[in-house]
């Protein structure tokens, strides 16, 4: 059976200007139980840091004295040994605009300024459920790894991320797809379990994909689960109108999916 790391040896980079700031982020993520926790002030810093130390969780302000906390993420992500090293935001940034970069790099938590225990809590939860392997449905006695997944998204980078996630689950089979249309044509000739989509993408929308598989697709009835950043309540409703399984904001805990894994396994 494989190790499972726990929050005592995680080591995390706190990049955070405000000394006040840096001081309550230090104590609370000692007080959930990180087992070392270093600061510093500037983006730069940080990466040359992770640069030796790759596994470090970053718990990242927004605004920072040489960059955004976008940025960081940007160049950890084009950073072959830091494409899968956890990421927080704590920040009162609120702007979607600004956000949303971050939400589509995969992220363990997006947490506001000031934070509670408990969305500090959830956020480490959702690291640890990146680094470790989740044996918990076979235990239960399914088998993901019959499972065959289309990933569709126009980002790679939240690809990989999806992919991770249900890698860490026991998914081992998977197709992708950059848009709805080429999804669409890959749904034509691949059997498939389950899809997995954004819903902003170019050419074919997350929604058009629905509505593509719903009333066009030999394939209809397959689940949908809609993991995206969208925020419009009116697009939302009109995508669970469709029917999907499930709808996840990004970025979302991998628990999520782990039950709605747990519910696909158990009526396939």
């Amino acid at each position: 059976m494989s190790h499972t790391i726990s929050l005592a040896e995680i080591a995390a980079m706190v990049v955070e200007p405000s000394a006040m700031q840096a001081k309550i982020m230090l104590a609370a993520l000692q007080q959930a139980g990180v087992g070392m926790v270093k600061h510093t002030t500037h983006g730069a810093e940080a990466m040359a840091w992770l640069q030796a130390h790759p596994q470090t969780l970053v718990v990242s302000a927004f605004h920072l004295p040489d960059m955004t906390g976008a940025e960081l993420i940007a160049q950890m992500r084009a950073t072959p040994s830091l494409l899968t090293t956890p990421f927080i935001l704590v920040s009162s940034e609120t702007r979607f605009s600004m956000l949303d970069p971050i939400r589509q790099s995969g992220v363990s938590g997006i947490l506001p300024k000031p934070f509670s225990p408990d969305q500090l809590r959830a956020a480490l939860n959702a690291t640890l459920d990146l680094l470790n392997l989740d044996e918990s449905l076979e235990d239960a006695g399914f088998n993901p790894e019959i499972l065959r997944v289309l990933v569709v998204d126009d980002s790679a980078i939240a690809r990989k991320f999806i992919r991770r996630v249900l890698s860490n689950l026991g998914v081992q089979h998977f197709f992708e797809a950059e848009n709805g249309r080429i999804a669409a044509e890959m749904l034509a000739d691949t059997a498939v379990d389950l899809v997995v989509t954004d819903y902003n993408m170019p050419e074919m929308d997350g929604q058009a994909l629905i509505e593509h598989i719903r009333t066009q697709s030999w394939q209809k009835s397959v689940p949908v689960l809609m993991v995206s950043s969208e925020t419009n309540s009116g697009r939302l409703a009109a995508v669970e109108e469709l029917g999907v399984v499930g709808m996840c904001d990004k970025p979302f805990e991998p628990a999520v999916v782990r039950s709605l894994l747990s519910r696909l396994l158990a009526t396939g």
